[in-house]
C-alpha cells in the first residue's frame, strides 16, 4: 500500500523519509517543537480553534506542530472500509483493528519519540491538569480520535494504548476532544502565554478552583470591586484570593476538596 501523502500543520511539513533528518532544513529547531500526531476520519477538521489565538501563534511559530493522519487510506477494499459489524452482534459500528493498525505504525513514524499514544474514549481514565503538565512537560503525543461504537479491543491491548476522557458523556467523535486536550497542553508549553505566571493562579493548579476575578470599572451596576483588591496590600490580598478559591472549590467542587485534603 502506498503511504499517504504528508499533511502538516506548523512551520515545515514533516513526513517518513530515505533522507538523513539531520540534512533537512530546519529539523533541528523543529526537533525542539511538542509534536502532536491526530489519526482521525476528519483530518479537516483540524486545526480547528487550535489554530486561533495563541494555540494558533504558537503552531504558526514553531513551538508545537500538528499531524492530522487521516484514517481512511487505510481502509480495506475499494472503498477503504474503516470499520465493521460488532462481534457477537449490537448496534453501530467498531473500528477495525487491522486498519487502525496500519494507521497507528504509519503515525509511529512521524511522532516524536517517547511520545504516548492516547485513544480518546468515555470510558477512559478523566483528563486533567495534572495530566496536561505532564503532556507539556514530554516531546508530543498521539492521539487517536474514536467514531462509531468505538475501537476494536485488540488494538488498544497490543499497542498498550491509555485511554483518556474528557468528561462524562458521550461525544459522535474524538475530535473535539483531542482539541480540547490539546489547548489545554499547548497553551503550558514555554513561550504561548507569555506571562507564564498567569498558569500559577488558574483553576486546578494547586487542586482549587480559581478566585473571582474583577476589573474596571470600581463600580458597575452598583456591583463594586471587592475593598481588599483595591488596598495595595499584596499579602491580605493573597489570603482573600486564597480564602475565596478555597470557598468556591468547597461548594462547587467537594470532590476536589476532599482530594486537597488527603
Amino acid at each position: 500500500m502506498s503511504e499517504p501523502p504528508s499533511k502538516s500543520h506548523g512551520r515545515k511539513s514533516i513526513s517518513a523519509s530515505l533522507q538523513p533528518r539531520s540534512l533537512m532544513e530546519g529539523e533541528d529547531r523543529l526537533a525542539r517543537a511538542w509534536r502532536a500526531v491526530v489519526i482521525t476520519l476528519l483530518p479537516e477538521s483540524f486545526p480547528g480553534i487550535l489554530g486561533q489565538s495563541l494555540t494558533g501563534k504558537a503552531l504558526k511559530d514553531g513551538i508545537w506542530q500538528l499531524d492530522p493522519i487521516d484514517l481512511r487510506p487505510f481502509g480495506e477494499g475499494k472503498h477503504r472500509n474503516v470499520d465493521d459489524t460488532p462481534a457477537g452482534g449490537g448496534a453501530g459500528m467498531v473500528l477495525r483493528p487491522d486498519v487502525m493498525g496500519r494507521a497507528i505504525e504509519h503515525a509511529q513514524t512521524r511522532a516524536a519519540p517517547g511520545a504516548p499514544l492516547i485513544y480518546l474514549s468515555p470510558r477512559g481514565k478523566p483528563f486533567d491538569q495534572g495530566r496536561a503538565r505532564a503532556l507539556a512537560k514530554g516531546p508530543g503525543a498521539t492521539l487517536i480520535c474514536g467514531r462509531f461504537e468505538g475501537l476494536d479491543q485488540r488494538v488498544i491491548d497490543h499497542y498498550e494504548i491509555e485511554e483518556v476522557s474528557i468528561g462524562d458523556y458521550v461525544l459522535t467523535g474524538g475530535e473535539l476532544a483531542a482539541q480540547v486536550m490539546l489547548d489545554a497542553v499547548v497553551r503550558l508549553l514555554p513561550g504561548v502565554l507569555g506571562n507564564e505566571a498567569s498558569t500559577e493562579e488558574e483553576s486546578f493548579s494547586e487542586g482549587l478552583l480559581e478566585h473571582p476575578q474583577y476589573t474596571r470599572p470600581a463600580d458597575w451596576q452598583g456591583h463594586a470591586i471587592p475593598d481588599v483588591l483595591m488596598s495595595g496590600h499584596h499579602g491580605e490580598i493573597a489570603k482573600w484570593r486564597r480564602e475565596m478559591a478555597e470557598k468556591l472549590t468547597k461548594r462547587r467542587r467537594p470532590d476536589l476538596w476532599e482530594k486537597k485534603k488527603s
